[in-house]
């Protein structure tokens, strides 16, 4: 890994080139939190004179639109000009909270070609806290200095000599940059192409009429740590073929000594990977499980829900207009309007008429399950609770819920399943879930309450479901009590209950507990007795008690 001055020299190296050619290069991702050095790297961006934007602004602001009040009081289609009407560079503060449909739009705006530069101030301080995917994609330039900021730095002036799209590339060099990229585990061909452009721009900067070796190894070291997805394993030099002699053919193609050895490539880019990278890399390797597709939704804007009436309002670009509201607020002004302008034809409508449509915007649930796999539920009741949390997740996809689950039994909590909507991941853990022991029931509530608290984090809203026979006999600190065990249960159920969370306590035991009861209440929930119940009778009683 390289130290902290080496992160800051690649800063400065970034930070020159795309304020030489920031039309050109596209932009960049510069993440930092908001601080006195943050504000050191940006100020020597100054000279772009670009402009700022955040994740909330208008899409009227960014890509112009109908200006409605110009339009009715002139009786001509006016329109209003955005920022990406002509080649602008824009910074876009708190990337991280982009949501993805205005990451879509930016990012349809450089695929233009008009000129158009993003810098992106990424202020995330957790691994799913980023710039949007779509955005990163497009931004060659990602600069994360760490440590503290060596004395006098500063980032060199440079101007370009040429323009950089004049610069000499050969086949070769497209081809080295893109073996590269796939030996990184990088899939996506913009990365060989912004890479290229970097090599351009450096090589402008330098004087040079083509690009060399020296420039191919900046723009992979800039381009490359970040989006690599592996860590290419060493060539071992013993089982290499020798490389055949140089043919005059390949010294006129471009290939030959003028570009760098690919080893030497692959290990300079490999030096720069982040340690987060190379460990996420390890475990996986190491656990071989695979990746579902649902792991905890990152989306804090859902989906629309019930619409609600319509309100007054003025047109954002975003916002939808409700066409019968509009014409119920204009009809009772139209003698009175036909008086002031007799000469006017058709239905004369003002902006104080605009009617917006709304709707009740709900985040998507989660249905975290706290299953009961010890000794006294396991053997009558674990594989109704399989069957029941499998059924769960097929209806959870018509309403895009997600589910979790979680197993207590033994001394001791485990998350078997994170949150997911993905069935074959679900069927696996359910699968593996093993039965047996204890009834460690206080610690299974608590790692559902640490669970609720980050769904929360991430716009979900838990609803937890606890599937137990209420014989709860192993306490918080591991020790075999009964009657310390039921308080501490009682305890964390106080606790759920202040952090508002929906609770649902089912008894699957073959007669009710009246303890569980007790429980629910605590809660402040819901309670089922269901003794001889089938998987689908559990999973109707809970469908219907979560929509009652």
């Amino acid at each position: 890994m390289s130290a902290a001055p080496d992160s800051w020299a690649r800063a400065a190296m970034g930070l020159r080139l795309l304020r030489a050619a920031p039309g050109y290069l596209g932009g960049a991702v510069i993440r930092m939190r908001a601080s006195p050095l943050r504000d050191r790297v940006t100020d020597t961006l100054r000279p772009l004179e670009a402009r700022r934007i955040f994740p909330g602004i208008d899409d009227t602001q960014l890509f112009g639109g109908l200006d409605l009040s110009g339009t009715l009081a002139s009786g001509q289609v006016m329109k209003t000009a955005g920022l990406f009407d002509a080649p602008a560079i824009a910074v876009l503060v708190m990337a991280e909270r982009c949501g993805p449909d205005l990451a879509a739009r930016i990012a349809q705006q450089l695929d233009r070609g008009m000129g158009h530069a993003v810098i992106a101030l990424d202020e995330g301080a957790e691994a799913d806290e980023i710039t949007p995917a779509a955005l990163r994609d497009r931004l060659p330039l990602w600069i994360a200095p760490e440590g503290r900021m060596p004395t006098g730095w500063t980032v060199p002036e440079g101007d370009l000599h040429t323009d950089p799209a004049r610069i000499a590339a050969t086949l070769g060099d497209a081809d080295t940059l893109t073996q590269l990229a796939a030996a990184f585990g990088i899939h996506s061909l913009r990365a060989p192409l912004l890479a290229l452009r970097t090599a351009r721009v450096n090589a402008a900067l330098a004087g040079r009429s083509a690009i060399t070796a020296e420039d191919l190894e900046t723009a992979a070291s800039l381009v490359y740590p970040q989006r690599a997805t592996q860590v290419p394993e060493a060539a071992e030099q013993e089982s290499q073929p020798p490389e055949p002699p140089e043919t005059q053919e390949d010294a006129g193609s471009g290939k030959g000594d003028r570009l760098p050895d690919g080893d030497m490539l692959v290990d300079a880019v490999r030096a720069l990977l982040p340690p987060d990278l190379l460990a996420g890399l390890a475990s996986a390797s190491s656990a071989r499980g695979g990746s579902g597709s649902g792991a905890g939704s990152s989306r804090k804007g859902n989906r629309r829900g019930r619409p609600l009436p319509s309100r007054p309002g003025r047109l954002d670009g975003r916002a939808r207009i409700d066409l019968v509201a509009t014409l119920h607020a204009a009809a009772p002004w139209q003698p009175l309007r036909r008086r002031a302008q007799p000469k006017a034809q058709g239905l004369l409508i003002r902006p104080s008429d605009i009617r917006l449509k709304r709707y009740e915007e709900r985040s998507d649930r989660l249905l975290i399950f706290a299953v009961d796999a010890s000794g006294s539920a396991a053997v009558a009741r674990l594989n109704e609770a399989k069957g029941a949390v499998a059924l769960m997740l097929a209806e959870a996809y018509a309403a895009r819920d997600h589910v979790a689950l979680i197993s207590f039994r033994g001394t001791q909590a485990e998350l078997l399943l994170p949150p997911t909507r993905s069935l074959v991941q679900t069927k696996r853990r359910l699968e593996s879930l093993p039965g047996g022991g204890g009834t460690p029931l206080a610690h299974g509530l608590r790692e559902a309450a640490a669970l609720a608290v980050q769904a929360r984090g991430k716009g979900l809203t838990p609803t937890l479901l606890v599937l137990t026979d209420g014989r709860a006999n192993i306490a918080l600190d591991g020790t075999t009590d009964r009657a310390r065990a039921a308080s501490d249960a009682e305890d964390m159920a106080r606790v759920i209950r202040a952090q508002g969370v929906e609770t649902l306590v089912i008894d699957v035991s073959q007669r009710p507990q009246p303890g569980l009861s007790r429980l629910a209440q605590r809660f402040d929930g819901g309670y089922l007795a269901l003794p001889r119940a089938d998987a689908r009778k559990i999973t109707g009683a809970v469908s219907a008690a979560l929509d009652g």
